[in-house]
């Protein structure tokens, strides 16, 4: 396609052609080889380690949803980043969060993104939630080859769906299998220890800022067991990720924002180490 642009001066047919709404179909005809699923890996010769983002959680509250993230990700037993960002706006009115290969992760992401926006400059409105999260199962399916190869990707998306008027989560397996959870989801190595902290805590009435409260305090928690997970580092000021979407659109919490929870949760943990044990106040 660059050859031919460059000695005709003008885009190829295949840009000027109609086609599907689909920016992943585009590229399945006319540039397949940039999908990651359709790449080849090398031989490699014993373990192969890359660097893997860990915990994503979300909850829902009465007018819409919080995702988080913590900022380690890992390779091995070693600790390859401090400051990974792993949850990112998809669009307006949504967001994803990765877990997983951090590389591949990223680049399913920036798809993901391209996905939606081309959806809407051809078809001139956006994708239902629900057609968003199977947008994003589709490519999922199609980084399978990968994930059997180690090079796993497993989100989770969260949104404000307009025509329901509330928060929803979904979440999936490494098939592109998708679910939609109830109240609160968590997925990567340290999910099972963040799962049960809000289970404890969550309830359908939080405020919004209880609900920011309860994810940093699941990370937290799952950091306390999990070693791939890493928690609030007052230290070096790293802080998780938390985001929040509503009727208003993705708004991720500055610096400033996500460093006053994370300092309210440790506050606290000093007094009960293992954490509140009735619904948050």
């Amino acid at each position: 396609m660059e050859a031919n642009t460059r000695s005709t001066g003008r885009l190829p047919d295949a840009f000027l052609t109609p086609g599907s709404s689909s920016f992943m179909d585009f590229l399945t005809d006319h540039s397949p080889e940039i999908l990651p699923g359709n790449r080849s890996l090398p031989p490699v010769q014993g373990a192969f380690e890359a660097p893997h983002g860990t915990t994503i959680v979300a909850a829902t509250f009465p007018g819409g949803v919080v995702l988080a993230g913590d900022r380690r990700a890992t390779m091995g037993n070693m600790i390859a980043q401090r400051d990974m960002q792993k949850v990112f706006p998809a669009d307006e009115y949504s967001a994803v969060g990765i877990a997983g290969t951090a590389g591949l992760a990223i680049e399913m992401v920036k798809l993901f993104q391209l996905e939606l926006e081309h959806f809407e400059k051809v078809e001139g409105t956006t994708l239902s939630l629900e057609g968003k999260a199977n947008r994003l199962s589709t490519m999922i399916r199609g980084n399978l080859s990968m994930a059997m190869q180690g090079l796993a990707v497993v989100p989770l998306f969260a949104g404000f769906d307009v025509d329901r008027e509330k928060g929803r989560i979904f979440s999936y397996d490494v098939t592109g299998g998708r679910s939609e959870e109830q109240g609160y989801a968590a997925t990567g190595s340290g999910s099972l220890f963040a799962r049960g902290s809000m289970k404890k805590l969550y309830r359908d009435d939080l405020t919004e800022e209880q609900a920011l409260t309860l994810v940093v305090q699941a990370l937290y928690d799952a950091a306390d067991d999990d070693s791939a997970t890493g928690g609030p580092d007052l230290a070096r000021r790293l802080f998780p990720i938390v985001t929040v979407i509503t009727d208003e659109g993705f708004r991720k919490l500055t610096d400033t924002e996500s460093s006053a929870v994370a300092r309210s949760v440790v506050e606290r943990r000093l007094q009960e180490p293992d954490g509140p044990r009735a619904a948050l106040l």
